[in-house]
């Protein structure tokens, strides 16, 4: 059975990162999928930040490979397959439902972060840090952000809130959790350090919008950063 759990994440892995080649690129909802047709998302990222994907496909393969190679019965792998496993499938098939539904797409993305996040939470961060721990934590904090980035696109574009105001909810939102969950792993900054990465993203898309969004984007990212920096010296000494 560990066997057969380790193949079929690694399977998942190499799946979720071909997904974007067989699919058609996502690079936002269409705005005429909303009520309220909003050309530039104040919540969306600049489309560099998106590159972190790269990384993120390259990382996650190589943990479900030393898992399946050197790792198939450790208990701390074993524990952490099936929520991993659950948002790397959903993460195949999500480029095909943003395509078509963001509403949907939203409500998926949510359960990926949701699962990546428990993933990350049940993996210790020593041993096997860079191949266990490290992989699941900048998953995590990129869905964490990416969740809310969707969440945020579909209040504003359903009217809810007002693009700007959804992504101040927004940003407010992937603070105080990014906070909460690296309370949990402090001595593993990558999640946080990715959180910071999708927020500077966000200043970087509304510099020179004629809003503050911008700079509470970058004051945001700061403060996350310096949380990490005083939750990793909390952390230090600490059992993984």
């Amino acid at each position: 059975m560990t066997l057969a759990s380790a193949l079929v994440l690694l399977l998942a892995a190499l799946a979720f990162a071909l997904a974007p080649i067989i699919t058609p690129p996502f690079t936002g909802y269409d705005p005429g999928q909303f009520p309220v047709e909003i050309a530039q998302p104040a919540v969306q990222p600049a489309g560099y930040a998106f590159a972190i994907w790269s990384l993120i496909y390259l990382w996650l393969i190589l943990h479900a490979a030393f898992g399946l190679w050197k790792r198939q019965r450790h208990p701390a792998w074993v524990r952490v397959r099936p929520a991993l496993t659950l948002a790397v499938v959903l993460g195949t098939v999500w480029l095909a439902i943003a395509a078509s539904s963001p509403f949907w797409a939203t409500v998926v993305i949510l359960v990926m972060a949701g699962a990546a996040i428990l993933a990350f939470l049940q993996a210790p961060t020593e041993p096997d840090r860079w191949l266990l721990s490290a992989p699941l934590a900048i998953f995590a904090g990129w869905l964490t952000a990416a969740s809310a980035v969707s969440t945020g696109v579909l209040l504003a574009g359903y009217g809810y809130l007002g693009n700007e105001e959804a992504a101040y909810d927004m940003m407010a939102a992937v603070l105080i959790l990014g906070v909460l969950v690296q309370w949990r792993k402090p001595r593993m900054p990558v999640y946080g350090l990715t959180l910071a990465w999708a927020l500077v993203g966000i200043g970087v898309a509304n510099w020179g919008s004629g809003t503050p969004v911008a700079w509470v984007a970058f004051g945001i990212a700061a403060l996350t950063l310096v949380a990490v920096s005083l939750l990793a010296r909390r952390g230090k000494g600490q059992i993984p």
